[in-house]
């Protein structure tokens, strides 16, 4: 069973890459290919097939792969989702949303900026939570998450898109770490 594992290191690194892509070319479907590594091990380790304890090389390979997964790819699927879930929002010069405002001096502003690194550290910081066995980090995660945005989520558009694109990050860093664990 050790080719299949092999075959989820190759698919993850090939997913990575796919992933990538689509962040820098704002082709957000292409990662979706990011559901195969992730479903295979899920399915793998599910199934009874864990990774033999003799190839702690394979282990660590694909320990370090699934978390650049979970943290690369987490962005362009947010942004699929969002784009399916919502209404196009103007993007601002800094990666936020633009809103206008009746009761704003400035006819439009920017919001949310910076989300796109909040995800990055978030999706990291929940897989890393589960990897040292304090998944009661995410808790803090979240909280810290909710505070900093709090004073940005007078508006409905912001608020969707941060309820949102929190929850689909975090369900995927979900999914990577499940597919992570269940193999060990």
């Amino acid at each position: 069973m050790i080719g299949w594992w092999i075959a989820v290191l190759v698919f993850t690194i090939g997913a990575i890459g796919a992933s990538m892509v689509a962040a820098r070319t704002d082709k957000y479907w292409l990662a979706t290919v990011s559901l195969l590594p992730v479903g295979l091990a899920l399915i793998l380790g599910s199934t009874g097939n864990p990774l033999p304890g003799d190839v702690s090389g394979l282990v660590i390979l694909l320990s370090a792969a699934f978390v650049a997964l979970a943290t690369i790819a987490g962005s362009p699927l947010v942004a699929l989702v969002l784009s399916l879930a919502s209404y196009p929002a103007p993007r601002g010069e800094h990666g936020g949303i633009l809103v206008i405002d009746a009761d704003s001096p400035l006819p439009e502003r920017e919001i949310l900026r910076g989300g796109t690194t909040i995800g990055y550290l978030e999706r990291f910081a929940f897989i890393a939570s589960f990897m040292v066995w304090q998944p009661g980090a995410i808790a803090i995660i979240v909280a810290i998450k909710g505070l900093g945005r709090f004073s940005e989520l007078e508006n409905a558009a912001a608020r969707e898109r941060f309820i949102i694109g929190t929850l689909v990050s975090l369900v995927w860093a979900g999914l990577c770490t499940a597919a992570l664990l269940v193999g060990r």
